[in-house]
């Protein structure tokens, strides 16, 4: 299939409101040394997106403007130096930006084949929620099996990918959610309980859980006053890994916890990582995780689909909350 020269993509002007996103033409990007070109089937919607398009979360300097952080599809054009991959490979690929577009260029290494079993629309709903997961809680957090280990927002794409990986790697799973059926589809998933924060405590619940001990891991995504209360249930040589804050980056902590209970409170993002970084993740991914996948052991959760012209609508979706797992954009079919 010929390359064109222009494609269409969407534009987010100035930010604002999902409004503000619109079908726009521009340039097909041209891949550098050591990238290849995709056509993009089709690509998932992610918290970082939403608050790049409000403005509150600019892109790297190096990195594509255009929104999206993940996409599958048929690679269609190597750059220099590119090796592993060839013309009509069926891929998907954790973008520097740029997956709301017909085309992207991405750092080969950051490139990971299909699942078998999966289809495109499954493998573009995998990079950005399994990079993350996989290198905070396994790498960072250092969950092993046999250990305790709690999730915050687990019928979210992080919270569900969490949720299967841990357990499938022989850890006990607790998690929060809003309401009992994203409870119920946490549970079937892996995790041991789900606790609805709207109606419990979550450290009461989690201490009378594991008889008082807590868990060794916790992953959070909310911050603000969560924070402290991570701090409560977490076990002797315990560790808190922080990925965003949904409550504020600022907070008054007492550290007596930390050092009585010998904790480790750790976090990272993932976007500003070198494009090494990534493709150390990539390969870690396909070695320990892809296996899984094929197994049928951990699964995308797929919550709607949207048309690339309905990415406003999906971006609706995001901010309400209402969706149990990923919300993807249908760009070229698969």
């Amino acid at each position: 299939m010929a390359i064109p020269q222009s494609m269409k993509f969407c534009a987010h002007g100035a930010g604002g409101a999902p409004s503000v996103i619109t079908l726009a033409d521009t340039p097909v990007p041209r891949p550098a040394a050591g990238e290849v070109l995709i056509r993009v089937a089709y690509a998932g919607v992610n918290r970082p997106d939403v608050a790049q398009r409000q403005g509150t979360y600019p892109p790297p300097r190096d990195a594509s403007p255009i929104l999206g952080l993940e996409v599958a599809g048929e690679v269609v054009e190597l750059g220099e130096g590119v090796e592993r991959w060839r013309v009509g490979d069926a891929v998907c690929a954790l973008t520097n930006g740029g997956g709301y577009a017909e085309y992207v260029a991405v750092a080969a290494g950051q490139v990971l084949p299909v699942p078998r079993g999966l289809s495109l629309l499954q493998a573009a709903a995998l990079p950005e929620n399994f990079f993350t997961v996989w290198t905070n809680v396994f790498e960072r957090g250092r969950l092993a099996e046999g250990e305790s280990f709690l999730v915050h927002g687990g019928s979210s794409g992080i919270g569900l990918t969490a949720i299967q990986l841990a357990h499938a790697r022989g850890a006990t799973v607790y998690t929060t959610v809003g309401n009992r059926d994203k409870a119920q589809v946490c549970e079937r998933l892996g995790a041991k309980a789900a606790i609805d924060y709207r109606q419990e405590d979550f450290v009461e619940r989690i201490m009378a859980l594991t008889g008082k001990r807590g868990v060794d891991v916790v992953l959070d995504m909310v911050g603000g006053d969560y924070v402290a209360r991570n701090l409560k249930v977490l076990a002797v040589d315990g560790r808190l890994v922080q990925i965003a804050f949904l409550h504020g980056a600022r907070v008054e902590l007492d550290i007596a916890p930390i050092m009585v209970k010998r904790l480790s409170f750790t976090g990272s993002t993932l976007r500003p990582r070198s494009p090494a970084d990534k493709a150390h993740m990539a390969t870690q991914l396909q070695q320990q995780v892809w296996p899984l996948l094929e197994a049928g052991r951990v699964q995308p959760v797929i919550h709607e689909v949207f048309e690339l012209a309905d990415a406003a609508r999906a971006h609706e979706l995001m901010e309400s909350s209402r969706h149990i797992g990923k919300i993807m954009l249908k760009v070229a079919g698969g």
